[in-house]
């Protein structure tokens, strides 16, 4: 039971890495394939920071909790994401294209959860693939299912 757990899953996009990036870059293009909005139609979520690239955000409260995700790091190839989920913990996710030679991309949606030293959020680690990958493997679907340019 470490401090760390990485999840990830893997899908196809077709549209080119600097749509895709773009659009999980902003908070706007985030929410319209968020996975988490899929599973909670009542999902609040309140813009906050610029509205795209570094410092980019917002807060979040539904059925599954309450947090804020900004944007930390945006490359030509990854945007990553601070979580703060409060008392629930931290977690950093990431959203990596890899092009593919006929056109749109590979894409990697991962999430590495901090336990700290949080006995119980250790043991969660254990579970976090079975508890969270189906989230993953929902928000590739809305990427791959977005309407590109």
């Amino acid at each position: 039971m470490g401090r760390y757990t990485t999840i990830s899953r893997r899908g196809r996009v077709d549209a080119g890495a600097t749509e895709i990036l773009a659009r999980v870059a902003s908070t706007e293009g985030f929410t319209s394939i968020n996975p988490h909005r899929t599973a909670d139609p009542k999902l609040v979520v309140t813009p906050n920071g610029p509205p795209a690239g570094v410092g980019s955000g917002f807060a979040f409260r539904g059925k599954d909790g309450t947090g804020t995700q900004t944007v930390s790091a945006v490359t030509d190839s990854a945007v990553a994401y601070d979580i703060d989920m409060g008392i629930m913990g931290r977690s950093q996710q990431r959203i990596v294209t890899v092009p593919r030679p006929a056109g749109g991309c590979d894409v990697e949606w991962s999430m590495t959860l901090d336990a700290g030293f949080n006995p119980m959020l250790r043991i969660f680690g254990l579970m976090a693939d079975r508890v969270l990958g189906a989230t993953l493997e929902t928000g590739l679907r809305n990427l791959a299912s977005a309407t590109w340019r």
